[in-house]
């Protein structure tokens, strides 16, 4: 005797198989991120802990980095809880137990002064930065070559400021090294650089160094700045979203992680000021010109 395979979709008892529908994530129309999830995972810059970004009930505001875990609300101050709901930042509690905290009052690279009940966590966050150095997996930033040496050697700026929109930014990386956020069909992070070839790019110009609304003036009075305020509005708007030109051309493409802008402070970003532009040609040790490097 020899069974027969049943052409229902059935199992060997009879039983009904179900099949789940695949779905794919989609993007809400009119939605304030083009992000999948509702808080985007990333490490600290200055630790190398793990944090999430989210967006905050202001929308005027930049998005808040937040410790990735709850902790019990009666460990925190009042006024340093949050709490997310819907996937949107509020800074205050939801009356529960439980609470979040921005990262910035725990990274232990900082001077923050550290809350009563929070400094026990702050430790393990530091064993786990220590663990993470002696690995390989993460740079401390006094290690990084970003110091003048390092900037004067390869005549790049490590962070340039950028200004787009009369708005200037803090960018993570050289402008040619900034990256497109998008999801590929693979579900990775577009290898496309923002500076492609074939399009407008901007110039290196020396700009007022001014501060912000009530406060003194810097030591420096002009800054070297990459300026993007001439280019076409929809080229500006393509570079702050950071998205290459074959995916400024979707809009409906998710991205895989936020942009790297950070808003520019004159005064809490004084070590990326430079005075000098960095396309301009300089000696040499042996006394030869140095070619330019940058856009």
């Amino acid at each position: 005797m020899r069974s027969t395979p049943s052409s229902s979709a059935r199992h060997w008892d009879s039983s009904p198989a179900a099949t789940p529908v695949r779905r794919s994530l989609r993007i809400r129309h009119g939605g304030t991120s083009l992000l999948t999830r509702c808080g985007e995972h990333s490490r600290c810059r200055e630790c190398g802990n793990r944090i999430e970004w989210y967006h905050r009930s202001d929308p005027q505001m930049a998005m808040v980095p937040l410790h990735p875990h709850e902790l019990p609300a009666a460990r925190v101050p009042a006024d340093c809880r949050w709490h997310v709901s819907s996937g949107i930042a509020h800074p205050a509690g939801d009356g529960s137990g439980w609470c979040r905290i921005p990262h910035a009052l725990l990274c232990p690279i900082r001077n923050a002064p550290t809350a009563a009940g929070l400094g026990t966590l702050r430790r393990a966050l530091a064993v786990h930065t220590r663990r993470l150095i002696d690995a390989g997996a993460f740079i401390a930033p006094t290690a990084r070559p970003d110091g003048a040496a390092a900037e004067s050697a390869v005549c790049r700026p490590a962070r340039p400021v950028v200004q787009l929109l009369y708005v200037r930014y803090l960018a993570a990386c050289p402008v040619e090294d900034i990256r497109c956020v998008a999801q590929t069909r693979r579900r990775d992070r577009c290898a496309r650089p923002l500076l492609a070839p074939d399009t407008p790019v901007g110039t290196w110009t020396l700009m007022p160094a001014t501060a912000t609304t009530g406060q003194l003036a810097l030591p420096a009075n002009i800054m070297a700045v990459y300026d993007l305020s001439a280019l076409p509005y929809a080229v500006q708007l393509r570079w702050r979203a950071q998205r290459c030109p074959q995916h400024a051309a979707t809009p409906t493409t998710p991205d895989l992680t936020v942009p790297g802008w950070e808003p520019f402070n004159p005064l809490l970003h004084r070590e990326h000021i430079h005075t000098r532009l960095p396309t301009r040609r300089r000696p040499g040790p042996s006394g030869h010109s140095r070619k330019a490097v940058g856009p």
